[in-house]
C-alpha cells in the first residue's frame, strides 16, 4: 500500500512541477479555453497541499512499518518548503525553485518505496 501512495505522490508532485514550469507558456492560451482556474494562485498551493499530504501519508506509513529512517521526511518538508516559498526567488529563479522543490518531493519518495523495499524481509516490532 505504500507503494501506490508513493507513486501517487510521485505523480502528483511532478504533475504540479509541469503545470508550473509550463504556465508560462501556456498562459496566452488559457483565456481560448475558458480554463482560468489554472491561472489562480490558491489551484497552485491546492496541489502542493495535496502532494505534500499524500508524501507525508505514504513516508510515515513507511517510517511506522518498515524502515524507521526519517531523512526522507526532511527530503519532503525542504521540496515543500521550497516549492511553497518560490516567489522568494525573483521571476528568474522560480523555475529553479519549482524544479528543485518537486525534485525533493519525488526523491523522498523513491527513497521511500526503496527502504520499504528493503525492508520487507526485515521483523517490524
Amino acid at each position: 500500500m505504500t507503494n501506490i501512495i508513493d507513486r501517487l505522490g510521485i505523480w502528483t508532485s511532478s504533475l504540479c512541477a509541469v503545470h508550473c514550469l509550463l504556465f508560462p507558456i501556456l498562459l496566452p492560451a488559457i483565456p481560448l479555453l475558458g480554463a482560468t482556474i489554472f491561472a489562480e494562485h490558491w489551484f497552485e498551493r491546492t496541489i502542493l497541499v495535496l502532494s505534500l499530504i499524500i508524501g507525508f501519508t505514504a513516508l510515515l506509513a513507511g517510517f511506522f512499518r518498515y524502515h524507521r529512517q526519517i531523512y526522507p521526511l526532511y527530503s519532503l518538508m525542504m521540496g515543500g518548503l521550497l516549492y511553497w516559498n518560490k516567489d522568494l526567488f525573483g521571476e528568474n529563479l522560480e523555475p529553479f525553485a519549482v524544479t528543485l522543490g518537486a525534485l525533493l518531493i519525488v526523491i523522498a519518495h523513491v527513497i521511500n518505496i526503496r527502504l520499504c523495499k528493503s525492508c520487507q524481509s526485515c521483523e517490524v516490532s
